[in-house]
This record gives C-alpha cells, sequence and structure tokens, in this order.
C-alpha cells in the first residue's frame, strides 16, 4: 500500500504559476502509475495527466501546453508545474496512484487502469 500528501496549493492570480507536489511512501510498486486529477465545485472529478513509469505522460487538452507532469523516484515525489493559469483551474487537485495492469509494462500498464490510492487533496484557486 502507498501513501500520499499533497502540498503547493493555493491562491494566484490568472496568468500565474503554482507547483504542486506529491510526496509518496510506503509500497513503491503501488506508486507504478501515478496521475493528477481536480475536482472544482459542483462538478466531477476529472483527469489531468498521469504518467507510467517509463516516462510516458498523457494530458488532458485543457493542460496540454500549460502543465507539466514529472516524478523523481529518488525522493519519492511527483510534481506538477502549472502556468499560465486561469479561473477555470481553480479546483482541489489530488495525487493519484496505483500499481496498474498486472503482466503489462510501460505505458501498457498504465495507459487503463484506474487508480486506486488517493491523496488528501490540495486547493488551488485562481482569482482573476
Amino acid at each position: 500500500q502507498v501513501q500520499l500528501v499533497e502540498f503547493g496549493g493555493g491562491s494566484v492570480q490568472a496568468g500565474g504559476s503554482l507547483r504542486l507536489s506529491c510526496k509518496y511512501s510506503g509500497s513503491t510498486a503501488s506508486a507504478a502509475c501515478m496521475g493528477w486529477f481536480r475536482q472544482a465545485p459542483g462538478k466531477e472529478r476529472e483527469e489531468v495527466v498521469r504518467i507510467a513509469p517509463d516516462g510516458t505522460t498523457d494530458y488532458a487538452d485543457f493542460a496540454k501546453g500549460r502543465f507539466s507532469i514529472s516524478r523523481d523516484n529518488a525522493k519519492n515525489s511527483l510534481y506538477l508545474q502549472m502556468n499560465k493559469l486561469a479561473p477555470e483551474d481553480t479546483a482541489v487537485y489530488y495525487c493519484a496512484a496505483d500499481r496498474g495492469v498486472a503482466g503489462r509494462v510501460g505505458w501498457a500498464r498504465c495507459a487503463k487502469t484506474d487508480f486506486r490510492t488517493w491523496g488528501q487533496g490540495t486547493q488551488v484557486t485562481v482569482s482573476s
């Protein structure tokens, strides 16, 4: 089992940047596949981006060109750099992890996996 804790949320003006961090502990095998999700008030949770052990990523359209995911396995940390933030990016952002699909490697392991471990979330508020 893996535990996740997010850091770095806050308030920023439109056009600004924030960097979210997610520290994971416990079974690192359970964090082979990782991702960031968000949930805005009154809306369903949506995926922002996911990353596989080989570094392959898949971004939601709204995140392409503005957000960047990275991971530092030596520090057991996942990051989300968010630039050119807009008021519609206001949401609680969640870090997620999963072992991925058994028997698969690389992107195939993570492409369709349902994330089963979640952090507590961190609030991001963007004002106009």
